[in-house]
Protein backbone atom coordinates (compact mmCIF):
# COMPACT_ATOMS: atom_id res chain seq x y z
CA UNK A 1 0.00 0.00 0.00
CA UNK A 2 1.44 3.40 -0.73
CA UNK A 3 0.54 5.83 2.07
CA UNK A 4 0.95 10.00 1.65
CA UNK A 5 2.91 11.28 4.84
CA UNK A 6 2.19 14.89 5.00
CA UNK A 7 4.90 16.23 6.94
CA UNK A 8 6.89 13.37 6.39
CA UNK A 9 10.01 15.46 6.57
CA UNK A 10 10.05 16.42 10.32
CA UNK A 11 10.51 15.04 13.06
CA UNK A 12 7.76 12.30 14.05
CA UNK A 13 7.10 12.54 10.54
CA UNK A 14 10.22 10.89 9.25
CA UNK A 15 10.10 8.21 12.30
CA UNK A 16 6.62 7.57 11.23
CA UNK A 17 8.03 6.54 7.71
CA UNK A 18 10.89 4.52 8.37
CA UNK A 19 7.71 2.38 10.52
CA UNK A 20 5.81 2.56 7.79
CA UNK A 21 8.76 1.24 5.69
CA UNK A 22 9.42 -1.43 7.98
CA UNK A 23 5.82 -2.52 7.85
CA UNK A 24 6.01 -3.15 4.35
CA UNK A 25 3.92 0.15 3.42
CA UNK A 26 5.18 2.56 0.61
CA UNK A 27 5.71 6.11 2.90
CA UNK A 28 4.90 8.82 -0.08
CA UNK A 29 6.25 12.31 2.20
CA UNK A 30 5.10 15.32 1.18
CA UNK A 31 6.42 18.44 2.88
CA UNK A 32 6.96 21.73 2.39
CA UNK A 33 10.01 21.56 4.32
CA UNK A 34 9.61 24.78 6.17
CA UNK A 35 10.24 22.91 9.37
CA UNK A 36 11.54 19.64 7.85
CA UNK A 37 14.54 17.91 6.25
CA UNK A 38 15.26 16.57 3.43
CA UNK A 39 17.86 14.35 4.63
CA UNK A 40 14.90 12.64 6.79
CA UNK A 41 13.31 10.98 3.65
CA UNK A 42 14.89 7.81 3.33
CA UNK A 43 12.53 5.03 2.99
CA UNK A 44 10.37 6.58 -0.52
CA UNK A 45 10.00 9.38 -2.22
CA UNK A 46 9.70 12.99 -1.37
CA UNK A 47 6.84 15.72 -3.00
CA UNK A 48 7.87 19.45 -1.88
CA UNK A 49 4.77 21.14 -1.96
CA UNK A 50 2.39 22.91 0.29
CA UNK A 51 -0.76 21.66 2.47
CA UNK A 52 -3.09 24.10 1.17
CA UNK A 53 -1.95 23.26 -2.77
CA UNK A 54 -4.96 20.94 -3.65
CA UNK A 55 -3.94 20.57 -7.27
CA UNK A 56 -0.72 19.59 -6.19
CA UNK A 57 -2.16 17.10 -3.38
CA UNK A 58 -4.67 15.55 -5.97
CA UNK A 59 -1.81 15.06 -8.44
CA UNK A 60 0.16 13.76 -6.22
CA UNK A 61 -2.46 11.13 -5.12
CA UNK A 62 -3.07 10.02 -8.45
CA UNK A 63 0.62 9.83 -9.77
CA UNK A 64 1.62 7.60 -6.71
CA UNK A 65 -1.79 5.51 -5.99
CA UNK A 66 -2.19 6.87 -2.68
CA UNK A 67 -4.63 4.25 -1.05
CA UNK A 68 -4.04 5.95 2.56
CA UNK A 69 -2.90 9.29 4.67
CA UNK A 70 -1.22 9.24 7.65
CA UNK A 71 -1.49 13.36 8.14
CA UNK A 72 1.39 14.86 10.09
CA UNK A 73 1.48 18.41 8.78
CA UNK A 74 1.18 20.83 11.21
CA UNK A 75 2.57 24.07 13.33
CA UNK A 76 3.02 22.95 16.66
CA UNK A 77 4.37 25.64 19.00
CA UNK A 78 1.69 26.45 21.20
CA UNK A 79 3.21 29.79 22.34
CA UNK A 80 3.28 30.73 19.02
CA UNK A 81 0.26 29.53 18.47
CA UNK A 82 -0.98 32.62 21.00
CA UNK A 83 1.01 35.28 19.14
CA UNK A 84 0.46 34.34 15.67
CA UNK A 85 -3.26 32.67 15.52
CA UNK A 86 -3.81 33.42 11.63
CA UNK A 87 -0.86 30.87 10.90
CA UNK A 88 -2.18 28.26 12.76
CA UNK A 89 -5.78 28.19 11.32
CA UNK A 90 -4.50 29.03 7.76
CA UNK A 91 -2.51 25.33 7.97
CA UNK A 92 -3.52 23.16 10.56
CA UNK A 93 -7.50 24.46 9.91
CA UNK A 94 -7.40 25.25 6.24
CA UNK A 95 -4.31 23.04 5.19
CA UNK A 96 -6.40 20.10 6.84
CA UNK A 97 -9.19 20.70 4.99
CA UNK A 98 -8.13 21.14 1.81
CA UNK A 99 -5.92 18.03 2.42
CA UNK A 100 -9.42 15.92 3.55
CA UNK A 101 -11.42 17.24 0.11
CA UNK A 102 -8.44 16.26 -2.53
CA UNK A 103 -8.89 13.03 -0.63
CA UNK A 104 -12.34 12.68 -1.08
CA UNK A 105 -12.20 14.32 -4.07
CA UNK A 106 -9.70 11.62 -5.53
CA UNK A 107 -11.55 8.36 -3.50
CA UNK A 108 -8.51 7.96 -0.80
CA UNK A 109 -10.85 7.01 2.04
CA UNK A 110 -8.40 6.28 5.16
CA UNK A 111 -6.79 8.55 6.97
CA UNK A 112 -4.62 8.73 10.16
CA UNK A 113 -4.52 12.27 12.21
CA UNK A 114 -1.95 13.21 13.94
CA UNK A 115 -3.62 15.15 17.03
CA UNK A 116 -2.37 16.24 20.58
CA UNK A 117 -3.55 16.17 24.29
CA UNK A 118 -3.65 19.97 24.14
CA UNK A 119 -7.19 19.30 22.75
CA UNK A 120 -8.41 18.22 26.49
CA UNK A 121 -6.81 21.77 28.07
CA UNK A 122 -6.47 21.78 31.83
CA UNK A 123 -7.16 18.13 32.90
CA UNK A 124 -9.93 17.58 35.41
CA UNK A 125 -9.12 13.91 36.11
CA UNK A 126 -5.60 11.88 35.59
CA UNK A 127 -4.87 10.32 33.76
CA UNK A 128 -6.34 11.50 30.90
CA UNK A 129 -8.47 9.14 28.90
CA UNK A 130 -10.49 10.03 25.54
CA UNK A 131 -13.87 10.57 27.34
CA UNK A 132 -12.45 13.32 29.11
CA UNK A 133 -13.66 16.57 27.99
CA UNK A 134 -11.62 18.95 25.34
CA UNK A 135 -11.47 22.69 25.62
CA UNK A 136 -8.68 23.62 24.60
CA UNK A 137 -6.64 27.13 25.69
CA UNK A 138 -4.63 28.09 22.84
CA UNK A 139 -5.07 28.46 19.22
CA UNK A 140 -3.12 24.97 18.45
CA UNK A 141 -5.38 23.05 20.26
CA UNK A 142 -8.30 24.42 18.64
CA UNK A 143 -7.32 23.77 15.69
CA UNK A 144 -6.49 20.44 15.70
CA UNK A 145 -9.90 19.61 17.97
CA UNK A 146 -11.72 21.37 14.70
CA UNK A 147 -10.46 18.95 12.18
CA UNK A 148 -11.34 16.10 15.12
CA UNK A 149 -14.70 17.57 14.90
CA UNK A 150 -14.47 17.63 10.64
CA UNK A 151 -13.51 14.20 10.57
CA UNK A 152 -16.68 12.94 12.28
CA UNK A 153 -18.62 14.49 9.61
CA UNK A 154 -16.74 13.50 6.34
CA UNK A 155 -16.73 10.22 7.45
CA UNK A 156 -20.06 10.54 8.00
CA UNK A 157 -21.20 12.26 4.46
CA UNK A 158 -18.39 10.86 2.41
CA UNK A 159 -17.23 7.07 4.14
CA UNK A 160 -14.14 8.94 5.41
CA UNK A 161 -12.18 5.88 7.67
CA UNK A 162 -10.45 7.80 10.25
CA UNK A 163 -7.84 6.95 13.18
CA UNK A 164 -7.27 10.10 15.46
CA UNK A 165 -4.00 9.60 17.60
CA UNK A 166 -3.93 12.14 20.57
CA UNK A 167 0.43 12.72 21.54
CA UNK A 168 1.41 13.40 24.58
CA UNK A 169 4.97 14.26 24.77
CA UNK A 170 7.58 12.82 22.38
CA UNK A 171 11.01 12.24 22.85
CA UNK A 172 14.10 10.82 22.17
CA UNK A 173 15.44 9.66 18.36
CA UNK A 174 15.89 6.56 16.17
CA UNK A 175 17.60 4.02 18.01
CA UNK A 176 19.33 3.03 14.91
CA UNK A 177 20.51 6.54 15.07
CA UNK A 178 19.42 7.14 11.04
CA UNK A 179 16.90 10.22 11.77
CA UNK A 180 16.26 12.23 14.90
CA UNK A 181 14.93 15.68 16.44
CA UNK A 182 16.50 19.20 15.17
CA UNK A 183 14.04 21.81 15.36
CA UNK A 184 14.46 25.92 14.44
CA UNK A 185 14.47 27.15 17.04
CA UNK A 186 14.32 23.61 19.64
CA UNK A 187 11.70 23.96 22.37
CA UNK A 188 11.46 20.14 23.58
CA UNK A 189 13.38 20.15 27.45
CA UNK A 190 15.60 16.98 26.39
CA UNK A 191 17.39 18.76 23.40
CA UNK A 192 17.42 21.68 25.08
CA UNK A 193 19.04 20.47 28.69
CA UNK A 194 21.39 17.96 26.42
CA UNK A 195 22.44 21.61 24.87
CA UNK A 196 23.32 22.94 27.72
CA UNK A 197 25.32 19.46 29.33
CA UNK A 198 26.69 20.56 25.91
CA UNK A 199 28.07 23.57 25.69
CA UNK A 200 28.02 24.37 29.79
CA UNK A 201 27.68 27.99 27.98
CA UNK A 202 23.82 29.11 29.56
CA UNK A 203 21.31 26.91 32.12
CA UNK A 204 18.15 25.51 31.16
CA UNK A 205 15.20 27.45 32.15
CA UNK A 206 12.71 25.17 34.57
CA UNK A 207 9.52 27.23 34.53
CA UNK A 208 7.72 26.82 37.41
CA UNK A 209 9.01 25.84 40.94
CA UNK A 210 5.81 26.25 42.85
CA UNK A 211 3.56 23.40 41.13
CA UNK A 212 1.82 20.94 43.66
CA UNK A 213 3.97 17.82 42.52
CA UNK A 214 6.55 16.35 44.65
CA UNK A 215 9.36 18.61 43.48
CA UNK A 216 7.49 21.69 42.34
CA UNK A 217 7.98 21.20 38.46
CA UNK A 218 5.68 20.34 36.17
CA UNK A 219 4.95 16.76 35.17
CA UNK A 220 4.31 15.27 31.79
CA UNK A 221 3.87 12.15 29.94
CA UNK A 222 6.83 11.16 27.37
CA UNK A 223 6.62 8.77 24.94
CA UNK A 224 9.57 7.76 22.62
CA UNK A 225 8.91 8.89 19.26
CA UNK A 226 9.74 5.86 17.71
CA UNK A 227 7.17 4.12 19.86
CA UNK A 228 4.65 7.30 18.59
CA UNK A 229 5.38 6.12 14.86
CA UNK A 230 4.53 2.53 15.68
CA UNK A 231 1.19 4.06 16.81
CA UNK A 232 0.72 4.75 13.58
CA UNK A 233 1.45 1.89 11.79
CA UNK A 234 -1.38 -0.01 14.28
CA UNK A 235 -4.19 2.67 13.32
CA UNK A 236 -3.55 2.10 9.32
CA UNK A 237 -3.32 -1.64 9.94
CA UNK A 238 -6.79 -1.23 12.33
CA UNK A 239 -8.43 0.74 9.88
CA UNK A 240 -7.20 -1.71 7.07
CA UNK A 241 -8.75 -4.26 9.50
CA UNK A 242 -12.28 -2.68 9.11
CA UNK A 243 -12.03 -1.13 12.40
CA UNK A 244 -14.20 1.97 13.30
CA UNK A 245 -13.04 5.20 13.22
CA UNK A 246 -12.16 6.43 16.59
CA UNK A 247 -9.70 8.67 18.71
CA UNK A 248 -6.77 7.23 20.65
CA UNK A 249 -4.69 8.46 23.33
CA UNK A 250 -0.46 7.74 22.66
CA UNK A 251 1.45 8.05 25.54
CA UNK A 252 2.97 5.69 28.22
CA UNK A 253 0.51 6.58 31.24
CA UNK A 254 3.13 7.94 33.32
CA UNK A 255 4.70 10.93 34.24
CA UNK A 256 8.02 12.74 34.61
CA UNK A 257 8.97 16.22 36.08
CA UNK A 258 11.14 18.80 34.69
CA UNK A 259 13.65 18.24 37.48
CA UNK A 260 13.57 14.90 36.75
CA UNK A 261 13.97 15.16 33.14
CA UNK A 262 17.36 17.15 33.32
CA UNK A 263 18.76 14.42 36.16
CA UNK A 264 18.15 11.69 34.06
CA UNK A 265 20.00 14.02 31.09
CA UNK A 266 22.99 14.19 33.51
CA UNK A 267 22.75 11.06 34.96
CA UNK A 268 23.09 10.12 30.54
CA UNK A 269 25.61 12.76 29.26
CA UNK A 270 27.69 12.59 32.97
CA UNK A 271 27.60 16.25 32.71
CA UNK A 272 26.31 18.72 35.17
CA UNK A 273 23.78 21.06 34.17
CA UNK A 274 23.23 24.57 35.16
CA UNK A 275 19.50 25.71 35.34
CA UNK A 276 17.56 29.04 36.00
CA UNK A 277 14.30 28.93 37.54
CA UNK A 278 11.66 30.77 36.37
CA UNK A 279 8.09 31.91 36.77
CA UNK A 280 5.49 29.58 35.32
CA UNK A 281 4.16 30.16 31.84
CA UNK A 282 0.59 30.98 31.41
CA UNK A 283 -1.41 28.32 30.51
CA UNK A 284 1.05 25.00 31.68
CA UNK A 285 -1.17 22.81 33.78
CA UNK A 286 0.77 20.83 36.53
CA UNK A 287 0.06 17.64 35.41
CA UNK A 288 -0.24 15.69 31.74
CA UNK A 289 -0.33 12.32 31.69
CA UNK A 290 -2.03 9.64 29.18
CA UNK A 291 -4.39 6.33 29.96
CA UNK A 292 -4.02 4.95 27.08
CA UNK A 293 -5.56 1.73 27.42
CA UNK A 294 -7.76 2.01 24.31
CA UNK A 295 -4.74 2.18 21.97
CA UNK A 296 -3.09 -0.87 23.83
CA UNK A 297 -6.77 -2.89 23.71
CA UNK A 298 -8.18 -2.04 20.69
CA UNK A 299 -4.91 -1.30 18.04
CA UNK A 300 -3.04 -4.01 19.41
CA UNK A 301 -0.08 -0.91 20.17
CA UNK A 302 2.46 -1.21 23.12
CA UNK A 303 5.23 1.16 24.06
CA UNK A 304 9.05 -0.41 23.74
CA UNK A 305 10.94 1.89 25.38
CA UNK A 306 9.98 2.36 29.15
CA UNK A 307 12.94 3.48 30.74
CA UNK A 308 13.63 7.34 30.92
CA UNK A 309 17.14 7.02 30.88
CA UNK A 310 17.15 4.83 27.60
CA UNK A 311 14.97 7.45 25.71
CA UNK A 312 17.43 10.32 26.67
CA UNK A 313 20.35 8.35 25.48
CA UNK A 314 18.52 7.84 22.28
CA UNK A 315 18.36 11.50 22.11
CA UNK A 316 21.90 11.93 23.13
CA UNK A 317 23.25 8.96 21.14
CA UNK A 318 21.67 11.01 18.05
CA UNK A 319 23.01 15.03 19.07
CA UNK A 320 26.45 12.66 19.42
CA UNK A 321 26.81 11.34 15.96
CA UNK A 322 25.32 13.53 13.75
CA UNK A 323 27.68 16.62 14.10
CA UNK A 324 24.44 18.43 12.44
CA UNK A 325 22.42 17.18 9.65
CA UNK A 326 25.32 17.12 7.12
CA UNK A 327 26.17 13.16 5.68
CA UNK A 328 22.69 12.11 5.81
CA UNK A 329 21.69 10.23 2.59
CA UNK A 330 19.40 12.50 0.38
CA UNK A 331 16.04 11.52 -0.86
CA UNK A 332 14.98 8.73 -3.21
CA UNK A 333 12.92 11.06 -5.42
CA UNK A 334 12.19 14.52 -4.96
CA UNK A 335 9.42 16.16 -7.04
CA UNK A 336 8.24 19.38 -6.64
Amino acid sequence: MNVLVTGGAGYIGSHTSKALAQAGFVPIVYDNLSAGHEWSVQWGPLVVGDINNRALLIRTIRKYEIEAVCHLAAHAYVGESVTNPRKYYQNNLVGSLTLLDAMVDSGVRRLVFSSTCATYGAPRTLPIDETHSQAPVNPYGETKLAIERALRWYGEAFGLEWAVLRYFNAAGADPDGEIGEQHDPESHLIPLAIEAAITQATPIAIFGIDYPTPDGTAIRDYIHVTDLARGHVCALSYLEHGGESNSFNLGLGAGHSVREIISSVGRVTGRRISVLECRRRAGDPAVLVACAARARATLGWCPQLLSLDEIVNTAWQWRGSRGGALGHPRPLQVSR
